[in-house]
This record gives structure tokens, sequence and C-alpha cells, in this order.
């Protein structure tokens, strides 16, 4: 099963080889030119794509509009994505040991915020890449599965794994208190 880049991470290209991209720098930004109209009561946020060319020969590099998918929330909405105060790549050689940037401005419902999803579809010497996900989000925080367990509905994956864990700490707990051959 293919599984989406986390935030951050670099991908490498085996067609092109030492290219390298990743999308890192999610965070909740205004724009720099103002907000655009369509995302009235929505929370803007922006994310970074970097391209970077560790091999020895160069590549043209594009990475324009429509090459970069940007999904909210669990249900995968879209985005509204203001392309007026975004930055891209447009036909760009990328020399061995330099990067080119991406700068992505974007809105959606605060609550979606917490699962974003970013597809990017990279264009090198006029060959298209496959593909790639990045998944993470914005305010995201480790809560005490304690606390997780009381908010999860009952049948929920959230509750079957805090029961889980509850059962093999309770289990550990008992083992630690038991002596060595008397069980």
């Amino acid at each position: 099963m293919y599984e989406p880049n986390v935030v951050g991470d670099w991908h490498e290209y085996e067609e092109h080889a030492g290219l390298r991209v990743r999308v890192h720098r999610l965070e909740t930004a205004e724009p720099p030119r103002g907000r655009d109209d369509a995302a009235v009561g929505l929370t803007y946020f922006s994310v970074r794509v970097t391209v970077e060319n560790r091999g020895g020969s160069h590549f043209g590099v594009q990475l324009e509009d429509g090459q970069i998918d940007v999904r909210v929330g669990p249900d995968g909405e879209g985005a509204v994505i203001d392309w007026r105060n975004s930055q891209f790549i447009e036909g760009f050689d990328v020399y061995p040991l330099r990067r080119a940037t991406a700068v992505v401005y974007a809105a959606g419902p605060e609550a979606a915020l917490t699962q974003i999803d970013v597809q990017v579809h990279l264009r090198v010497d006029e060959e298209w890449t496959d593909r790639r996900l990045w998944t993470g989000g914005i305010g995201l925080r480790e809560e005490p599965v304690a606390a997780v367990a009381a908010t999860a509905a009952p049948g929920s994956l959230a509750h079957q794994v805090s029961a889980y864990l509850k059962d093999l700490r309770d289990l550990t707990d008992m083992e630690d208190r038991t002596e060595p051959g008397t069980a």
C-alpha cells in the first residue's frame, strides 16, 4: 500500500538522480497582498514546496498552479488556494547543490486544518514525475490516552486503541506485582 510522506520529509525521485522534493513549514499565515474574496470566514495557512538538486547536472523544474493540490479535513475537501499571493517555480534551472522553493497560500475551515494533504505533480525537464502526497496538520497536539478515551465514541478506532493500551498497561502492572516463581 502506498503511504504518503509526512510534511517535512524529503522524497527522492529515482528517475532523476539527486533530485528531491519536500513539503514543509505548514503554518497559519496571512497572505502578503491581502485576502482573497473566496476565503471569507476561512483560516489562511501557507506551505512551502522545496526542490533540491543533490546530483551532478542541472534540472529544469516547473511547479505552477494546477500542479499543487491542497485538501483539508477528514473528507479531503479542496482548500481555497490563493493563486495571487502564492509563488511558484516557473521553468527554473536548479543546478547542483541548489534549491528552489514555491510558497502556497491557501484557506480552509479552521476545524479542518488538523488534517491537510498536499499533492505535488512536479515537471522536470519537460517530463512529468509521479504525483506525491504529503500529509500533516496545524495545531496537532498529543493528548494523554485517558483524554482520548473519554472523548472517543464507543466502537471508534480511537476508543479501541485506548482500550487496548489500557489493557496492556494493566497486564504490565499485574506482571510487575507478581513475584518470580509464584505465578
